[in-house]
């Protein structure tokens, strides 16, 4: 009996022992986080807005988590590639993907993409906003969007629209303008947003809405003619546009391209609220600040990692929204 008691006794402590160190190992790794670089994965080419927007949050991000962060360029399928890669990624906070309204809308175009915005990610933060600028050549004769508007009702089918290609936020304001105006114009899809200047400065196009990282410095110089914006509001770096929202007060011309920070789904919750309280604080640096104001946007934190997820929610019904009006066809 005291034998049979000693055994029962050890298998308890060594039970024991063994259940501390399951719950106590993912614990001490969480405490640890991070213990090795963290990469953040960027949809897009190197030298870009959104990439140099990333690098630069990325030094005062791993400062605040004492760690490394490094950036990594996945170019391909209009940031599809990027998100299918970032959402295969191991659930342990070492994989990020700067996350933003492209993917929500790619995805609503090619339903086949194998991620899923709401469900293969765990979101962070908001980290900006950016609206369009809606643009026209500096020697064209339209001064106003009354006039553009004009001016198209007046020539059915004969002004032409630009944008980087078919599903960008350029193409969808260029698209959903013209259903809430009620005019017609056509849609010209170039090979990027770099080429909407030349096209409106050669006559190719009429007027266009590039992202205010490509449209803010354009007015400013005065190669491009501004005549409104996107946002809701008026922009801090171009207060005399008006807001479309402003002229037509239509819901829909409320448009606004934004990056995040997610993490694959599954990440632990004390990690990403590490994350959170790191991306916010990187967000206020006043580098990063001056650099993303620069390009036209601006600093947006969200409140906490679940008001992320309910904006994204309402991101995702809000563009399926304006692609059926658009009717820009799915794949």
């Amino acid at each position: 009996m005291q034998f049979r008691h000693h055994t029962q006794t050890l298998a308890a402590l060594a039970g024991a022992a063994l259940c501390c160190a399951l719950t106590a190992g993912p614990a001490a790794a969480q405490d640890s986080y991070p213990s090795h670089p963290i990469r953040i994965i960027v949809p897009f080419a190197a030298g870009g807005g959104p990439d140099i927007e990333a690098r630069k949050l990325a030094v005062p991000l791993a400062e605040a988590l004492n760690g490394n962060v490094v950036v990594e360029n996945r170019v391909g399928a209009a940031g599809i590639i990027a998100a299918e890669v970032a959402a295969q990624a191991a659930p342990d906070g070492y994989t990020l993907l700067y996350g933003s309204s492209s993917q929500l809308i790619q995805k609503i175009l090619k339903p086949k993409a194998t991620f899923d915005p709401e469900k293969s990610f765990a979101p962070i933060t908001l980290i900006a906003t950016s609206p369009g600028v809606l643009t026209v050549a500096n020697t064209s004769s339209v001064k106003t969007v009354q006039d553009l508007v004009a001016a198209a009702r007046a020539h059915p089918g004969e002004l032409n629209y630009s944008s980087g290609g078919i599903g960008t936020a350029a193409h969808l304001a260029g698209a959903t303008f013209c259903v809430v105006t009620k005019i017609d114009a056509v849609h010209v899809p170039l090979r990027g947003s770099v080429e909407i200047l030349q096209s409106l400065v050669g006559g190719l196009t009429q007027f266009a809405f590039p992202v205010a990282g490509t449209g803010v410095p354009q007015v400013k110089s005065g190669r491009l003619r501004g005549l409104a914006v996107t946002s809701r509001a008026r922009m801090k770096q171009l207060p005399d546009l008006p807001s479309l929202f402003e002229v037509y007060k239509d819901e829909s011309l409320v448009q606004e391209s934004w990056d995040a920070l997610w993490a694959p789904a599954g990440t632990p919750a004390p990690i990403i609220n590490k994350l959170f309280a790191a991306a916010v604080k990187a967000s206020q640096n006043p580098a990063f600040h001056t650099q993303v104001e620069s390009q036209g946007s601006a600093v947006v934190n969200s409140k906490s990692p679940a008001d992320l997820a309910a904006y994204m929610h309402a991101e995702n019904a809000k563009w399926n929204k304006i692609i059926q009006l658009a009717k820009i066809p799915t794949e």
